[in-house]
């Protein structure tokens, strides 16, 4: 199994948004907190080596390579944006590795029944368009067999629980960890150089 230091260092490597755009809130899945993510989902739980995985908003790639890296069998990325896929497709390329990936609005996404084992997603938190992260949460539940892993503000935890459990038929939403989610000056509006943001990584089962 690969080692957490040498994922968090292949992860590190990979080209990011070049030219991000704010109201899909992309932000880059840092290399340390996504490695972390996927460490997990295989080491406490083996979610990721053998099985058939979704990137759900995969952005550049991040989280569906790291699971590459880490044995999955399929990894596919799903993302709205085009641009970003081009930028997941050669980081893919760059390390060699295996990713389908899928240009489709994740509400638009026509998969019937349980279609992967694991979704890994990092999804928007919803402070532009109130309820994206919840939108991304129930369609990851409608198509994981097994397990969906999800980044969410911490402040919004109770929210989670509670709509996952009632509202979703989630089995079990455990916080696994809180993290340090370091967002970076990449907009405008960002005042300063860059931010922390409490966020808890959840895994659900279906």
């Amino acid at each position: 199994m690969m080692k957490l230091k040498q994922l968090e260092s292949y992860l590190g490597s990979l080209q990011q948004f070049s030219n991000p755009k704010v109201d899909l809130e992309q932000y880059p899945t840092g290399p340390h907190i996504a490695s972390r993510l996927l460490y997990t989902a295989e080491n406490s739980f083996g979610d990721i080596s053998g099985k058939v995985v979704a990137d759900f908003g995969c952005g550049c790639g991040t989280l569906g390579l790291a699971s590459a890296l880490l044995g999955a069998e399929y990894v596919v990325g799903i993302d709205i944006d085009s641009q970003s896929l081009e930028t997941a497709s050669l980081n893919a390329s760059d390390l060699e590795l295996d990713l389908n990936l899928i240009w489709c609005d994740i509400k638009n996404l026509k998969w019937k029944g349980k279609m992967v084992d694991t979704v890994v997603m990092n999804p928007p938190f919803g402070t532009r368009k109130k309820g994206s992260d919840m939108d991304f949460l129930v369609a990851a539940l409608k198509v994981a067999s097994q397990a969906v892993y999800s980044l969410h503000k911490t402040s919004t935890r109770d929210h989670v629980k509670r709509t996952a459990l009632r509202d979703f038929n989630a089995k079990s939403a455990d916080v696994l960890c809180e993290l340090r989610f370091d967002v970076p000056q990449m907009y405008k509006f960002h005042k300063k150089k860059e931010i922390d943001i409490a966020v808890d990584l959840w895994r659900f089962v279906p």
